[in-house]
C-alpha cells in the first residue's frame, strides 16, 4: 500500500457558484434541495452511487466512492449564481419545465433564495438571448473586478469554507487562441482595452483565478483550456478542469464507439443530428455558436478510432453532425444516428440509435460530482488541469501537446485510480496477481 496524500478535511459550507442559471444549474439545484427532504435520489452521480474495488477481489472490499475519499458532504453546499434574467430558480426551473411543478414547488422556499447577481453579458458572443440583468463597467477589467466582488460577497454572507465555479451558461460562438490569450500580462492589458476576443466565460474564469476558486467549464468556450489561465491555475495551485458536460449523443458515442473498435468493425459514416427546444437550443440554432460545438462533438470519434492506426476500418470515416432548435421538444432532446459499419470482407451493415433524453437529468449529477471532486482536488493540493476529470467532459482538458482520452471506459479507469492513489491504494490495472485473485 502506497502513502496517502495530505488532503485537508471537508470542513464547514462549500459555496458552488455557476454562471447561467437556466434549464441545466436548476436541476442541479433542486436535486440536491430534494435529496435534503428525502424526495429523490443522486441517480447518475459518481460520488453518490458508484462502489470503488480496492486491492485483490477476493478481499471483497468495495466500498462507496463517498465514504471512500473525504467529500464535502451535500448538506453542505450553499448555491450562487448569476445570469441574465432576474428569476430566481424556483422561477427559472418553472420556465425551464425540466421538473415537475409539484416537486418544485415543495423546493420553493429553498429554490426562491437563490436569486441570481448581475450577469457579465456580451451579445456578439450569444446573440439569441435578451436578458437584461447585465453588469455595466467602462472596461472588461471593470467587470472581472465586479465579479471578484460578488465571490467575496457571496463567500462572506453564506459563511463559505470555500468555493468552486462551474460554467453553467450558455454556448459562446468559436474563439480561437490568440496572441491575448497567451500570458496573464496580455489578458490583463486586452480586459483594459476591452480586446473583443475576450468573452464572457472568460472573464468569469480569470475573476476565479485571481480570487483562488477552482473553475470547471461545462460547456465547449474557450475558457479555461486558454494558455494564460493554464499558467495561471499551474502556477497558484488551483484546479481547472472542461471542457463541455458529457450527455446525451456523444455520451452514447463514447460508449458505442470503443465497443466497435474493441471488436475490430469498420466504420464508413456516423450521422448525428439533434433536435432540441431549450434555451441551448436556441442558441445553438446560430451558426457561430453551433460551430463551437461542432468542434467539440467531433473531436470524440477520432481520437477514440485511432485512424491514423486503424486506417482500412477509420481512415475514410465521414463524421457528419447537425444541431436543430426544435420548440415544441423544450428539455427533451432527441439524438439520432446513422451508423454505417462493414465487418467480415467489408460486409456492410448499419446501426440505428434513436435517443431520447433530457439534458439537464443527466447533466445535473455530472455538475454534482465536477464540485465536490474539483474542491476534493483543491483540498488536496492538486492545481492546474485536472485530466482524471476526463469522464465527465466532451472534450478533456489536457496539456499541450497531449490527446485526450475519450474511451469513458478508459476514463473510469483513470478517474478511479486517481482516487486510490490519493488515499494510498494499490492501482487496479487488471494485469497480474490482482486480475486474478
Amino acid at each position: 500500500m502506497n502513502k496517502a496524500q495530505e488532503i485537508r478535511p471537508a470542513e464547514g459550507k462549500l459555496g458552488v457558484l455557476l454562471p447561467g442559471l437556466g434549464a441545466i444549474a436548476t436541476t442541479y439545484i433542486a436535486g440536491i434541495f430534494a435529496m435534503r427532504k428525502g424526495l429523490g435520489e443522486p441517480i447518475g452521480s459518481f460520488t453518490q452511487m458508484s462502489k470503488i474495488r480496492l486491492g485483490k477481489r477476493t478481499e471483497k472490499r468495495n466500498p462507496n466512492v463517498k465514504d471512500f475519499v473525504p467529500l464535502a458532504s451535500t448538506d453542505d453546499i450553499v448555491f450562487g449564481g448569476w445570469d441574465v434574467y432576474e428569476d430566481n430558480t424556483y422561477e427559472a426551473a418553472l420556465n425551464a419545465e425540466v421538473l415537475e411543478k409539484t416537486l418544485l414547488d415543495q423546493l420553493k422556499d429553498d429554490m426562491e433564495a437563490v436569486k441570481p447577481m448581475k450577469a457579465v453579458f456580451d451579445e456578439n458572443f450569444v446573440q439569441f438571448l435578451d436578458g437584461k440583468n447585465i453588469k455595466e463597467a467602462s472596461n472588461k477589467m471593470e467587470l472581472a473586478e465586479a465579479l471578484m466582488e460578488d465571490i467575496k460577497r457571496f463567500k462572506e454572507e453564506n459563511n463559505c469554507e470555500r468555493l468552486v465555479m462551474v460554467w453553467t451558461g450558455s454556448t459562446e460562438k468559436y474563439v480561437e487562441p490568440t496572441a491575448v490569450h497567451k500570458t496573464m500580462e496580455a489578458f490583463e492589458e486586452g480586459l483594459r482595452n476591452n480586446d473583443e476576443s475576450i468573452s464572457p466565460s472568460l472573464i468569469y474564469a480569470y475573476a476565479a483565478m485571481k480570487m483562488g476558486v477552482p473553475y470547471a467549464n461545462g460547456a465547449p468556450n474557450l475558457t479555461c483550456d486558454a494558455p494564460c489561465i493554464v499558467d495561471y491555475a499551474t502556477k497558484n495551485s488551483i484546479p481547472i478542469a472542461g471542457k463541455d458536460l458529457k450527455t446525451g449523443q456523444t455520451l452514447m458515442k463514447t460508449i458505442l464507439g470503443p465497443g466497435f473498435k474493441t471488436r475490430n468493425i469498420g466504420i464508413a459514416g456516423w450521422f448525428s443530428t439533434n433536435i432540441l427546444g431549450n434555451r441551448d437550443g436556441k442558441v445553438l440554432d446560430h451558426p457561430d455558436n453551433f460551430k463551437t460545438k461542432e468542434v467539440s462533438k467531433l473531436s470524440v470519434l477520432e481520437s477514440i478510432l485511432e485512424p491514423e492506426q486503424y486506417p482500412s476500418l477509420y481512415k475514410d470515416l465521414y463524421h457528419k453532425v447537425r444541431i436543430n432548435y426544435y420548440p415544441p421538444h423544450g428539455d427533451a432532446k432527441e439524438g439520432w444516428d446513422n451508423i454505417d459499419i462493414f465487418g467480415w470482407l467489408g460486409y456492410k451493415m448499419q446501426v440505428k440509435v434513436n435517443f431520447l433524453c433530457k439534458d439537464s437529468i443527466l447533466a445535473a449529477p455530472l455538475l454534482l460530482d465536477i464540485s465536490l471532486l474539483m474542491d476534493l482536488a483543491q483540498r488536496a493540493n492538486m492545481g492546474g488541469i485536472q485530466e482524471w476529470l476526463s469522464f465527465f467532459f466532451k472534450s478533456p482538458q489536457t496539456a499541450e501537446g497531449l490527446t485526450p482520452i475519450h474511451d469513458i471506459f478508459l476514463q473510469k479507469v483513470k478517474l478511479e485510480n486517481t482516487l486510490r492513489h490519493m488515499m494510498g491504494e494499490d492501482l487496479i490495472t487488471h494485469l497480474g496477481l490482482d486480475y486474478y485473485e
